[in-house]
């Protein structure tokens, strides 16, 4: 049995990443934060590294959130909760920046922090078995690592001040009938559609895909207008490259386009 609390490796051009503390639910402490940021910094530089998938040990849980001693352990005053507020959201955000997609492999319980991690994703998959949930407001306090603006983006204020004020959890289904994951599947079935929905990305450009993702991140952010001018300017940068002029030479050639990522 492997004692590393996050596994890693490539496989294929797909990163692998795996909470392995499924004694305690995937928990999330400061030293996983600290092995997310140099595993999520090896995967931006790494060429080999298409695609993230993030997943859970065990069959019970994806993350049931932060580890309950880290508060008290981190946070003794309003500065220390604020700071380990921001570590969180810092570390988080590494996936909006990351230059690949990333697909969350949701196998069970995906509550406070573990869900705002999968919404960190670009993509969630669940399994049937999963369920979700903003627990912080039954402890006390509320979800700090970027989940309350990344589900606004989602459902709007209305919809995700239900959630995060009553701490409700929702099933697979409900999640995907309010739009939070993309699709929802058996468990036997849920890392083969994740690695599927990877292939299918992997077969395109990995230009393409890196600029398509830093349109999707400024339409988030920005006015219609100035993200309509910033996605013009995106997308001028992609037809000038090797990768595009390949895909246009293949369709007049009638074959696959063999893109190498220039």
């Amino acid at each position: 049995m492997d004692n590393r609390t996050v596994l890693y490796e490539v496989k294929d051009r797909v990163g692998y990443i795996t909470l392995n503390r499924p004694d305690h639910h995937n928990s999330i402490n400061k030293d996983i934060l600290d092995q997310f940021s140099t595993i999520l910094s090896a995967c931006k530089h790494d060429d080999n590294c298409r695609i993230l998938i993030i997943t859970g040990a065990g069959e019970k849980a994806f993350c049931a959130g932060a580890d309950i001693n880290m508060f008290t352990e981190v946070i003794h005053d309003a500065l220390g909760g604020r700071d380990w507020s921001r570590y969180g959201q810092t570390i988080f955000s590494m996936l909006d920046n990351l230059g690949k997609p990333s697909i969350a492999a949701i196998n069970g319980m995906a509550l406070g922090g573990g869900f705002e991690l999968a919404l960190a994703c670009t993509f969630r998959i669940a399994s049937q078995k999963a369920r979700f949930g903003f627990s912080e407001i039954s402890l006390g306090f509320i979800p700090g690592w970027g989940g309350i603006v990344r589900m606004t983006r989602i459902l709007g204020k209305t919809k995700t001040a239900e959630l995060v004020l009553t701490g409700r959890h929702i099933d697979a289904g409900e999640a995907l009938d309010l739009g939070v994951v993309n699709s929802v599947v058996s468990p036997e079935e849920l890392l083969p559609a994740s690695e599927a929905l990877a292939l299918k990305i992997m077969n395109n450009s990995p230009v393409a895909v890196r600029l398509a993702l830093e349109a999707l991140h400024y339409a988030e952010d920005l006015s219609f207008d100035e993200a309509l001018m910033v996605e013009s300017n995106i997308a001028g940068l992609a037809c000038n490259s090797e990768d595009a002029k390949e895909g246009i030479k293949a369709f007049i050639e009638k074959r696959y386009p063999q893109f190498k990522g220039k």
